[in-house]
């Protein structure tokens, strides 16, 4: 069974009594009812303007109220005579005037005390009031509320005229029951088991207090398993404890906690639904839902309740914590009202200590100082020598200036100030240093503290909450205090030492204030018979907690001040205003189209979503795969059941369940990787074919296919392809042989994985055993970042359900385009509206109306969006402010008002590409369209949609540039291609260097004659025309890294069929030279770049550009020279590039001859000659040109070893296909092997039948020892078992390879 959540609108609205009504009924008009003296007013202008005529549409008297004078000070109270429930209101402006309220606040109280304000939102508190002096406007109380006394406060009115109102308030009797708990009683309520609810307990009540602590409700079971509601500094936690402490669970103690500030001394609503292992929790308005894992039972207590407190009758468990000091109302427990039992001393009630039933206390008056100009100037008793003033305060400033009072004459001053959280007392004397008093720590945390202050004699104190601080011998004379204290500020005619504090005034709420031996009363003060103020509201405390609920998502921590909040996204993987934004990729294909490498990076599958970033591997190959690790990577074995690593793996994953089916939900393929190894053990029973081994999924399913059968059949694939190593069997475990046989599958089913557990139970036979990896899930491809749709005309949209982003709504996608104006996103409501439009070439506009009129948000660049290239927009909007963001362009961002409207209230579809008024439209192409988080299918809705076709061709205009060093840019359906054929680099976007490692003696001749037919025929290189022999290079680029340190050393030699040639060489020095012939009947050009030596074993970088006679050499990116050749200015008959070592180079000079007689030894790499790549063609053999390799060429990744900066890469796991470049060198054998082929070929031959031979021997004696050490001690070391045990499997698939199936 599952807990109904019910989720109430907060928001009043505009009201038609003729058309909305309450299903009880309960609208009656309440004011026009009373008499006249019922209402009241804080000043009336004349007798004909008093409150008695405020009743809604009286014409009589002056036609309604209006104040003596118009300010924010004046008020309109009625008195309704009882508690009533109030749910709506209405207002006029005075009969035939210009006096009207435009905007007021709506304030109740029980008693005509310590009024609180309603608030139509969290953070809204006015109502909008008349336009004209006539017209009634109607306001439904969602929710409602009860009092006995309604005050309107006006706060804005008709700019030619005064205030001026006609109220109306409307409702019904609400009845209720009370009880009054003194801090030391409690009530125990025993229920009969027969009539207690089997499947659900309902708790219920209101409550009111000015204490912060005390348990309201508690009830036991055996094993120290209780539930407990407790008040703890204002907030209530309801702490669920099931009993099972012995067990590691983590719902044994679960704590829920909501409210905030509920020791204000006003009901509060407290609902508590039980149903087994659920659990709604609602205070107010805000509801918790908990739902326990495991066998947690909520129900299954005593049948026992205490309210009020904790009673100790018949129990032996002590819980520290205090009564509950205050009243209940309407308490009921699953329908049984159990103040009219206790009323009625009914034996199921136990009352314990001074009960009584009804609810009247003293009310104390809050002072709330509004701003930071805000002050309270109380007098001081003529000829006061000493200092003694006491006051309670409330705040969550870190700063304000709280008392000052100057003394006569200069004197002096005293001067109280909240700084840092802390209490600063200060004493100014003429000719003596500054003294200060600090005390208390963390005072702005939004409870009451007590303040005593005091002076006499020479010594000075403060005491907060009880601790005190004091300074002996502080002061200087005497005392001769001003006539005035100021709390909170000062005037702003006001001088002197305190008034004069950068800090500003208090913002907060006082109480309890006295001055001397007198009690201050703030209504003294409201009526003008004490004192003076400022910027006061008197008899109400405005304190709110900005902080509840929290509006900082993702776990973010939430700190606030008198007007605002903020929250601190560090360590959240989030950011913005509310850490709304997820600052990573959404996926590894996200993260491949940045330009990043392979490596270790956090993802965030649903962006701003719930779900958390997860640490995946991204392998960047032709596409992108997502490798998600569990624990279980190691080869686990599984034995006869008795023994104790039989027990089942359960692999966990570094990404939580949701954050895993996100993925894979993504992604265009996932696979996993099996590997089962069986010996005497079977996947299905040997008589009837029932399963004996099987997997679970991540739903928890049980599978018992295996490869690429259909589900059910129990069938390896070479079941299905007939090549088992036993044909008796349709897997090669099946066979139970007594050596080891292996069934290796790849699974693919989306909607399967990952896999969670693995068991194999046929191991009870003698010498029987399996194993099995798991390898990591693989994941390809996103299926959202390239799903795109193109818009051929203005009037043409897609339309989607309308978008929920009431509090936080963000809206991201890319869009290509040529027009210079359209709208990308529209969604409308009655009022609110959200838009996101290219309003010009050059502008993004992100537009949008929660109620507090429009706003707009706009990035302008400097050049055009309409490039026909794709470009990134992301807008956010939160209750603190809008941004705006497109591409890399600085984000744009305008805050929201302060006290305005938060909730988005749309109600229309949402519309793409479009408007609903069909014009303005997009016309271009949009992709990736995201709304908080979640992907929309625009493909599969254009198919569909006239004027809009699925897909967008194009994307090599945006992401070329991600294709480096000379690889070219492929179009393809979902995103780009990199060719790396004319490239001297490889990878996904030509970004690794193709390395060797060159031993003595090796060489790779390259010749350009047969690529020039190859490359005509395929008309695949416009540099082909150039290497032919009747043709003249004017110009060509060669590259070449290398590391050495042998000289002398031939790094390049290029020739020609006419002895010209280039040679690049290391002297005998290790110094650098270049040599250009290209005339064969003149010298060569010899050009040395510097004396330092290369040979140094570090990489360096070479770069030759020629323009005719113009050379240009860049040395490790930085040494630029430039030469003049005066050879020539024509390379002609180009015929072959060597590197490394070539014997008599026809026509060379002596030095270039030495250099090639020794070759090169070393690391070469990234070798390019205009368009040919001689080196990649000889490490990827099967091209079409021609290459020669001799000796020893090994590839490598010998570039990347200590190149300063170069960033480490991440191995992962190899799975099925060719996903890179492996960590180890291998060596390439091309097909022309001259000279030497045939010699190495036969010791080969030789080399491998002496391995196969001495693999044999060993795997004899592997089996051997492990029989041996299993006898001898098979738990003893584990690890060398499972050592041996690999081992063993490795010899064995030397001589029969498992074979791999695959499942899609």
């Amino acid at each position: 069974m599952s807990p109904v959540a019910v989720l109430f609108l907060l928001i009043a609205k505009p009201w038609s009594i003729g058309v909305a009504g309450n299903t009880y009924n309960c609208d009656a008009p309440l004011t026009s009812a009373l008499p006249r003296t019922s209402i009241s007013s804080s000043s009336e202008l004349s007798s004909s303007h008093n409150p008695g005529f405020a009743s809604l549409n009286r014409r009589d008297g002056a036609g309604g109220w209006t104040p003596f004078v118009s300010n924010k000070y004046q008020w309109l109270q009625i008195d309704l005579g009882e508690r009533m429930e109030v749910t709506a209101v209405a207002t006029q402006g005075r009969y035939g005037s210009s006096d009207w309220v435009t905007n007021y606040l709506l304030m109740f109280s029980d008693s005509g005390r310590n009024w609180r304000q309603y608030r139509r939102e969290e953070s809204l508190w006015g109502f909008p009031g008349n336009t004209n002096a006539d017209s009634v406007v109607h306001y439904r109380l969602q929710p409602p509320f009860e009092a006995r006394f309604v005050r309107f406060l006006p706060s804005a009115w008709n700019s030619k005229g005064r205030i001026g109102m006609r109220v109306e308030v409307y409702g019904c009797a609400y009845k209720s029951e009370m009880v009054n708990f003194d801090g030391k009683s409690s009530l125990l309520y025993t229920f009969n088991q027969n009539s207690m609810s089997p499947t659900k307990d309902v708790i219920s009540l209101k409550f009111k207090t000015r204490q912060n602590d005390g348990i309201l409700l508690h009830r036991e079971g055996k094993h120290g398993k209780h539930i407990t509601l407790e008040l703890v500094k204002g907030k209530l936690i309801l702490f669920l404890n099931s009993g099972k402490a012995n067990l590691p669970s983590p719902d044994t103690s679960v704590t829920l906690t909501l409210g905030s500030l509920l020791d204000d001394q006003h009901w509060h609503s407290v609902l508590i639904e039980i149903l087994s292992t659920y659990v709604n929790f609602t205070v107010d308005r805000h509801t918790h839902h908990f739902q326990a894992k495991g066998e947690s039972n909520y129900l299954d207590l005593d049948y026992e309740i205490s309210f009020g407190g904790i009673s100790g009758h018949g129990k032996s468990m002590v819980f520290l914590h205090k009564n509950f000091y205050g009243c209940f109302e309407n308490l009921c427990y699953n329908g049984v009202d159990i103040i009219d039992l206790s009323k009625k001393h009914k034996p199921q009630i136990l009352i314990m200590g001074n009960v009584s039933f009804s609810c009247s206390y003293p009310q104390t008056v809050p002072v709330t100082f509004l701003s930071s100009r805000s002050y309270l100037a109380l007098p001081v008793t003529s000829g006061e020598k000493k200092v003694s003033v006491t006051f309670q305060f409330q705040t969550w400033n870190r700063a304000g200036l709280l008392l000052t009072n100057q003394f006569r004459h200069g004197s002096g001053a005293i001067i109280l100030v909240l700084n840092d959280g802390k209490l600063k007392l200060s004493l100014f004397q003429p000719e003596h240093p500054e003294k200060d008093i600090t005390a208390g720590a963390g005072l702005n945390n939004g409870q009451w503290h007590s303040v005593s202050l005091s002076a006499k004699g020479n010594h000075l104190s403060v005491m907060v909450d009880g601790a005190a601080a004091s300074m002996a011998h502080a002061l200087r004379g005497q005392i001769d205090l001003d006539d005035t204290y100021y709390l909170g500020g000062c005037p702003s005619n006001s001088s002197g030492s305190g008034c004069g504090s950068h800090l500003g005034g208090f913002q907060g709420c006082l109480r309890l204030i006295s001055i001397g031996d007198k009690v201050v009363d703030p209504i003294s003060v409201q009526q003008g018979t004490l004192g003076s103020f400022r910027d006061l509201q008197i008899d109400s405390c405005g304190l709110t907690d900005r902080c509840f609920p929290s509006y900082c998502e993702h776990e973010s921590e939430c700190s606030q001040s008198w007007d605002t909040f903020s929250c601190d996204c560090a360590h959240t993987g989030y950011a913005g205003a509310t850490c709304h934004s997820s600052l990573y990729e959404q996926s590894c294909e996200a993260h491949k189209h940045r330009g990043n490498s392979s490596g270790l990076y956090y993802i965030d599958s649903d962006g701003s979503g719930p779900l958390g970033p997860a640490l995946v591997y991204c392998n960047m190959t032709d596409t992108a795969w997502t490798s998600v690790q569990h624990n279980g990577s190691h080869l686990a074995r599984v034995k006869s059941s008795n023994e104790e690593n039989s027990h089942p793996v359960f692999f966990k994953y570094r990404a939580s369940t949701d954050q895993l089916q996100a993925i894979i939900d993504h992604a265009d393929h996932c696979q996993q990787e099996l590997a089962l190894h069986c010996r005497k053990s079977r996947l299905s029973s040997r008589h009837d074919g029932t399963p004996v081994s099987w997997w679970v999924g991540r739903t928890n399913e049980t599978h018992t296919y295996w490869g690429s059968s259909l589900p059910d059949a129990q069938k390896c694939t070479c079941g299905l392809e007939g090549n088992c190593i036993d044909s008796q069997y349709y897997c090669n475990c099946d066979a139970a042989r007594n050596e080891w046989t292996s069934d290796t599958v790849v699974l693919s089913s989306k909607e399967h994985l990952p896999v969670t557990r693995v068991v194999m139970t046929d191991t009870g036979q003698s010498h029987s055993e399996a194993a099995y990896t798991l390898g990591p899930l693989l994941c390809r491809g996103d299926n959202s970042f390239w799903n795109s749709a193109s818009f051929n005309t203005e009037t043409s949209y897609l339309h989607f359900p309308t978008f929920r982003g009431e509090l936080s709504a963000d809206v991201s996608f890319f869009f290509k385009t040529i027009a210079s104006s359209g709208v990308f996103v529209e969604n409308l409501g009655i009022t609110d509206f959200i838009r996101l439009e290219l309003r010009g070439s050059a502008e993004v506009t992100f537009s949008f109306d929660v109620g507090n009129g429009p706003c707009e948000v706009t990035v302008q660049s400097l050049t055009p969006f309409n490039d026909n290239r794709w470009h990134h927009v992301r807008a956010e909007r939160n209750i603190k402010e809008a941004s705006l963001q497109v591409d890399q362009l600085p984000s744009k961002t305008q805050p929201a008002p302060a006290d305005g409207h938060t909730h988005l209230q749309l109600n229309s579809q949402l519309f793409v590409g479009g408007t609903a008024t069909r014009q303005r439209g997009f016309l271009g192409c949009i992709r990736a369209l995201k709304l908080n988080g979640l992907a929309l299918n625009l493909e599969e809705r254009a198919t569909v949609t006239p004027g809009v076709e699925p897909g967008c061709p194009g994307h090599c205009s945006s992401y070329g540039h991600l294709c480096l060093n000379g690889g070219s840019c492929k179009e393809k359906h979902r995103g780009i291609a990199c060719d790396c054929a004319i490239s001297a680099y490889d990878g996904p976007f030509c970004e690794s260097e193709v390395s060797a490692d060159f031993g003595s003696g090796s060489s790779v001749t390259y010749t350009f004659q047969e690529l020039y037919n190859y490359t005509v025929s395929k008309n695949s290189s416009s540099f082909a025309v150039l290497f032919h022999e009747d043709l003249t290079l004017t110009r060509e680029m060669a590259t070449v890294s290398f590391r050495t340190t042998k000289t002398p050393s031939l790094l390049l030699y290029v020739n020609s069929f006419q002895e010209e040639y280039l040679s690049v060489i290391l002297a005998p020095n290790g110094s650098l030279q270049i040599r250009y012939k290209l005339d064969r009947h003149q010298e060569p050009d010899v050009f040395n770049f510097g004396v330092k030596s290369l040979a140094d074993g570090q990489l360096h970088q070479l770069k030759i550009n020629r323009e005719a006679a113009v050379v240009s050499v860049e040395v490790n990116k930085n040494a630029r020279k430039q030469v003049i050749l005066s050879s020539g200015t024509e390379f002609n008959s180009v015929k072959s590039l060597t590197l490394g070592e070539i014997l008599e180079p026809p026509g060379a000079d002596p030095d270039t001859q030495q250099a090639g007689a020794h070759g090169f030894s070393g690391c070469l790499s990234a070798v390019r000659f205009g368009p040919a790549t001689p080196l990649k063609a000889a490490l990827r053999p099967g091209g079409p040109a021609p290459v020669t390799v001799r000796g020893y060429v090994a590839q490598s990744r010998c570039a990347q070893v200590g190149r300063p900066g170069a960033p480490a890469r991440e191995a992962t796991r190899p799975f099925a296909g060719r996903s890179g470049a492996t960590d180890e060198g291998e060596p390439f054998v091309n097909a022309d092997r001259s000279g030497s082929a045939v010699l190495r070929g036969v010791i080969a031959v030789v080399i491998f039948i002496l391995l196969c031979t001495t693999a044999i021997a060993i795997r004899i004696y592997q089996q051997r020892w492990v029989y041996k050490k299993n006898e001898s001690n098979i738990q003893k070391n584990g690890d060398n078992a499972e050592t041996a045990l690999k081992s063993e499997l490795n010899m064995q698939s030397i001589v029969n390879e498992s074979q791999k199936e695959y499942f899609f």
